[in-house]
């Protein structure tokens, strides 16, 4: 039988700064599998990758006006707050309990980042702790092949698939949904090189988040021009 437990989608990220590709997929997912909340986790110090070149408050900031208007939407700032590297297990430890056992967390990730989970502190941990929704690109090989996963998680993963995301309430942790998304080509790398060569970023993140870089002369020279 199906629990009547809400899912609750958790979806970290450097968001150096957020971008529509963030939030396209955040939307995506969450009408997908019908999410109750959306939780927007800003890495604090990440562990298997260089550290952000906003701050952690500019960040946190960025997704806060980004976010603004979808009631689905939440600013989670647990990682900025908490001193040295960032572990997503820790996180979710703590969202479990602050939400208790009547929810069914979900952790959002992209295809490859999922593809290096064994290199994730305590990873198989977070079997434990959420379900896996992927979010790939239509015909991605999650979708259709999954011998590309490394040896040891494949084997951890082997009967965790499922088809559908109604399948998610029916355990409380540890299955994983693929979810076909539309994965705009769009990168935070790009966007801020884009400013500090003095060129538009129109159209690739929200406005509030562009006023919110020129008004704090983020990512250098950025002057809100275009």
């Amino acid at each position: 039988m199906k629990s009547e437990f809400p899912l609750i989608g958790i979806f970290g990220g450097t968001f150096d700064p957020i971008h529509y590709g963030h939030l396209r997929v955040a939307e995506e997912v969450a009408e997908t599998a019908s999410l109750k909340e959306m939780r927007f986790v800003p890495a604090g110090i990440p562990r298997l990758r260089r550290a952000p070149v906003a701050s952690l408050q500019d960040r946190a900031a960025m997704v806060r006006v980004a976010i603004r208007g979808n009631s689905r939407f939440i600013l989670d700032e647990r990682e900025i707050r908490r001193h040295g590297v960032s572990y997503s297990v820790e996180s979710l430890r703590g969202i479990k309990q602050e939400l208790g056992e009547c929810v069914i967390l979900c952790f959002i990730t992209g295809a490859d980042a999922f593809m290096k989970l064994a290199e994730w502190h305590s990873w198989r941990e977070l079997f434990g702790l959420c379900h896996f929704i992927i979010a790939a690109r239509p015909g991605h090989s999650l979708i259709t092949n999954r011998d590309a996963l490394p040896r040891e998680l494949k084997e951890e993963c082997a009967q965790r698939w499922v088809s559908g995301p109604d399948s998610l309430k029916c355990a409380s942790s540890g299955l994983i949904f693929v979810a076909p998304t539309t994965l705009l080509d769009i990168s935070a790398t790009i966007i801020r090189a884009r400013i500090t060569a003095g060129k538009s970023i129109r159209y690739l993140i929200p406005d509030a988040a562009i006023d919110y870089i020129a008004a704090n002369h983020l990512y250098s020279r950025y002057t809100g021009e275009g």
